[in-house]
């Protein structure tokens, strides 16, 4: 069997780090993507062993509500809770104030329900996910309820951005949400007010969400590569 490649590791290490920060009798939103599957592995190997105890999760996505269950982790809902005390989640683009893009995988509406209700909201990241201005690389992606794609698309037009439908990979047609949506990934060639954009996102009628998370995070944990070892540390 060979050995993880150092990538795979330092997202281990990230993952683990997160995961550190849950304390006992505590409420955890479960975020999506690939460093956060780590975590959540992690929080239900330290529950199983009785490192922590009472531990119960919030799933963001239909991913992490199975790896969730995989590992061990109890889920409830957010009718049957008033709080959340940690969640933990990636990031697409990290900027230097902590302002996000998240939703490659197409979960951040449910993400941004969650960590914002969080009392700590952690993000895991590797250290090719900081930029210098939120944009840079990554689209903003926006969600949309499907009558209304046209118009939202004929709207960000006008706002300066070039939306493109999210497309599906070894499917035919466009990526639907967990909630049944599309996505529209929208280019801007600068985001000098990321505030400001994404309350203007959401004022388009059809739009349900986006992935400017603002004002939200909490602790930054970055993994890289150095000498070929994992290292991670924080924002």
């Amino acid at each position: 069997m060979n050995a993880p490649d150092p990538v795979t590791l330092m997202k281990q290490e990230v993952g683990k780090a997160a995961a550190s920060l849950v304390k006992s009798n505590s409420i955890v939103g479960l975020g999506t993507g690939s460093t956060t599957a780590y975590a959540i592995q992690y929080i239900g190997e330290r529950l199983q062993c009785g490192e922590v105890q009472n531990i119960v999760g919030v799933p963001t996505s239909f991913q992490a509500e199975v790896l969730s269950k995989q590992y061990g982790i109890p889920l409830t809902t957010l009718d049957a809770i008033n709080h959340i005390d940690i969640a933990i989640d990636g990031a697409d683009e990290v900027d230097p104030q902590k302002n996000l893009i998240k939703g490659g995988g197409a979960a951040h509406t449910r993400e941004k329900v969650v960590d914002y209700l969080a009392n700590q909201f952690v993000v895991v990241v590797d250290a090719g996910k900081l930029v210098k201005k939120l944009g840079s690389v990554f689209a903003v992606p926006v969600e949309v309820i499907p009558m209304a794609v046209t118009p939202v698309m004929n709207a960000i037009k006008e706002l300066g951005g070039k939306p493109e439908l999210r497309m599906g990979v070894k499917k035919a047609g466009p990526v639907v949400t967990d909630q049944g949506n599309l996505v529209v990934d929208v280019r801007f060639d600068d985001i000098p007010d990321p505030v400001n954009l994404e309350k203007v996102l959401n004022n388009i009628p059809g739009v349900l969400e986006n992935g400017i998370f603002v004002n939200c995070a909490d602790v930054i944990l970055i993994g890289k590569v150095k000498d070929g070892k994992p290292v991670v540390r924080e924002m």
